[in-house]
């Protein structure tokens, strides 16, 4: 997910923390069962840059990393940066000579976060992707037999199946707005060591479905997840979806019967308000009213204003409309409409995990009780705010992920196996 933010915010100041801390420091089990062990998740959220979203996505690549030698090397090489070309060309510079001294998870999130923020059109956009994609691949020793590419419409979904000797589960995860994949295998392997048959997939508008295979973005999730469920033969699951796939993740349960447990990692009741949150009020209050109104040449006239006065809303509009593969600014954002579960969330019969941050600067917190007060018909209920006191207030606590990923392994051990057949 993109933040909106045109100019740089010094009065954010990001919580500085032990960089040495890691998971086993805040009680987080990392059992190894393989010849490579899953990563370790350091505490902390750093002050790297004054603008809130470069800051957000270099906490957020290192925290896959954790490597201590990144945070030096990010915060003098981004001092001062305050326009992408120039960002993108340090970040991949920094990236092709962490490889050339074979330091690869670094390399390799250097380069995810130069690619991060080229624009769709740049020719060197896919080759970068497809060069993290195969270092993290690499790097983790996944092997070819565990990916799959899951028929899917006029495409494919890819999927990677990691799965211990005797699986205490199946938990089934994929990402959000702007996420690939691939980010999450040092989570996936945590999973996977702690005993989940773990699989991880990208529905349309997602990673490779959209770059390679062409799909792009539909809120009807229930679709893509039935065609993982089906191409796996599974019929009892934990499902999970991060980001904007907490929304996503909700209107899939409650079409899914096979998906018997489910988790917002975190909340987003309204997407459409997540995309204009950090606007000024009058600026949100212009474009929503044209929205409402029908009013698509005001709409584009809002955004092309936008986006000649500021590169980072440029960029994000020309995101936003691959992603969904629509043309205009004014039918990207009527879609973004369909991204809501309130009208859904009273269908979700399932055992149900929320997670939210404290201090999320894309998701407001409101959105925690307002998914609260529609799940009116769960089997249970459990919700868990991250604050600030725990490092974890950010957007998918960024800044302290493993105590999250402590959180949701306490909660599907504690409901223990699903048994039984699934409900008709």
């Amino acid at each position: 997910m993109t933040h909106m933010n045109a100019t740089l915010n010094p009065a954010v100041k990001p919580v500085e923390a032990n960089p040495k801390a890691t998971l086993e420091s805040v009680g987080v089990r990392n059992p190894v069962t393989s010849a490579r062990p899953a990563s370790s998740f350091p505490v902390g959220y750093h002050d790297l840059h004054p603008d809130i979203s470069i800051n957000f996505q270099l906490n957020r690549f290192y925290g896959w990393a954790g490597d201590d030698s990144m945070l030096t090397e990010m915060r003098e090489a981004a001092a001062g940066v305050q326009d992408y070309p120039t960002f993108t060309k340090i970040f991949l510079e920094l990236g092709d000579k962490a490889l050339a001294r074979h330091e690869t998870l670094k390399g390799a999130y250097f380069l995810r976060l130069a690619e991060f923020f080229l624009f769709t059109k740049d020719p060197r956009k896919l080759p970068t992707r497809q060069r993290f994609v195969d270092l993290l691949l690499g790097h983790f020793q996944i092997p070819s037999s565990a990916c799959s590419r899951i028929p899917y419409g006029s495409g494919w979904l890819p999927a990677y199946r990691l799965t211990p000797a005797q699986p205490k589960g199946t938990f089934v995860v994929f990402g959000g707005y702007d996420s690939y994949i691939e980010e999450w295998l040092p989570a996936a392997l945590f999973f996977r060591d702690a005993g989940y048959d773990t699989i991880l997939f990208e529905g349309p508008g997602q990673g490779a479905s959209l770059e390679l295979a062409h799909l792009t973005m539909s809120p009807e999730w229930e679709k893509p997840v039935k065609a993982v469920l089906d191409f796996f033969r599974l019929d009892a699951v934990t499902l999970m979806g991060f980001s904007l796939g907490g929304c996503l993740a909700m209107r899939a349960a409650a079409f899914e019967p096979r998906v018997r447990r489910v988790i917002a990692y975190d909340i987003c009741t309204k997407f459409l308000e997540c995309f204009v949150r950090s606007m000024p009020a009058q600026a949100q209050k212009q474009l929503l009213d044209g929205i409402h109104a029908s009013n698509e040449g005001a709409v584009n006239t809002f955004f092309a204003s936008a986006m000649a006065k500021s590169l980072l809303f440029d960029w994000a509009t020309q995101q936003g409309m691959h992603i969904t593969g629509l043309t205009t600014p004014y039918a990207m954002m009527k879609h973004y409409q369909q991204y809501a579960t309130a009208d859904i969330s009273p269908l979700v019969t399932q055992d149900v995990l929320l997670l939210a941050g404290a201090e999320d600067h894309y998701i407001p917190v409101h959105e925690l009780p307002d998914q609260i007060a529609t799940l009116t018909h769960v089997r249970s209920l459990t919700a868990r705010l991250f604050t600030r006191a725990q490092q974890a207030q950010n957007h998918c606590q960024i800044g302290n992920m493993g105590l999250a990923f402590r959180v949701i392994l306490d909660w599907m051990e504690g409901l223990g196996p699903i048994e039984g057949p699934t409900p008709c």
